[in-house]
């Protein structure tokens, strides 16, 4: 698995790609092992100014491995995908995402926690957790509601329905949509001119803009991570499951 997340560094700009793409990039935990590792060393490197996040072969990432995420589902904060979320809100290097086609469940919530995101034109956002019998994470009822509105992040929340990249720009989701084929140059052009600022005034910057709702951001995904767990156990979510690997619809009629 350790080709599943490549990186590179250069011009203080750390890249990092998501690299499953017959598997549309989900993510394993072994995957959420190395990603989290690949941000904590960067955020301690001086060298490293800005830090992209992308998908190869057309995806960004379809969200968890939902087969391999079952085997060990998380118990606490502390698994794989806990601590990868738990790094997010803390990071001090400028986050910029670079999104091309799928982008579900966490592949949409992860861009939430990004400084700036970039999008092409033929990319889809999908937020399922209810409909798999689960509850938003990675701090999503409280970003998305301050992004979009509360009415619109409870369609987005509730239905769990696809959007598109011209959604994704109307509720402050992306910065810009873009051609399949401009999306990485423009996030790389971004994250240079990025690096090339003083590095001091641009992490103060970025601590400024978050400072003030931080600490109801950190509860808020504390009280979803918690919830969330306890979903994973549920029979809603057994049912979900077993539907989703059967290829059928799930039915919930006999669950109050």
């Amino acid at each position: 698995m350790s080709d599943a997340v490549l990186h590179e560094v250069s011009e203080g700009v750390l890249t990092v790609s998501f690299n499953r793409p017959d598997k549309k990039n989900a993510l394993t935990l072994a995957m959420y092992d190395a990603l989290l590792e690949r941000l904590a060393s960067a955020d301690e490197d001086p060298s490293v100014r800005a830090i992209v996040v992308r998908g190869e072969g057309g995806s960004f990432t379809a969200g968890n491995d939902l087969s391999d995420f079952m085997k060990n589902p998380p118990a606490s904060m502390d698994s794989p995908v806990g601590r990868v979320l738990g790094i997010l809100p803390k990071l001090r290097t400028p986050l910029i995402a670079a999104v091309d086609g799928a982008a579900v469940g966490i592949g949409t919530t992860l861009l939430m926690h990004c400084d700036l995101v970039y999008c092409s034109d033929r990319s889809k956002f999908k937020m399922p957790f209810v409909p798999l019998g689960l509850c938003p994470e990675a701090g999503s009822s409280y970003l998305l509601p301050r992004m979009a509105g509360r009415v619109k992040a409870t369609e987005l929340l509730l239905l769990g329905k696809t959007f598109d990249g011209a959604t994704a720009l109307d509720i402050g989701l992306v910065n810009e949509v873009l051609p399949p084929d401009a999306v990485d140059a423009r996030a790389a052009e971004v994250a240079r001119e990025v690096a090339a600022l003083p590095p001091a005034s641009v992490r103060l910057t970025k601590a400024l803009i978050g400072q003030a709702s931080r600490d109801l951001l950190l509860e808020a995904m504390k009280r979803e991570g918690d919830e969330f767990i306890g979903r994973l156990r549920s029979p809603e979510a057994a049912e979900a499951m077993q539907a989703f690997f059967q290829k059928r619809a799930p039915d919930f009629s006999k669950f109050e």
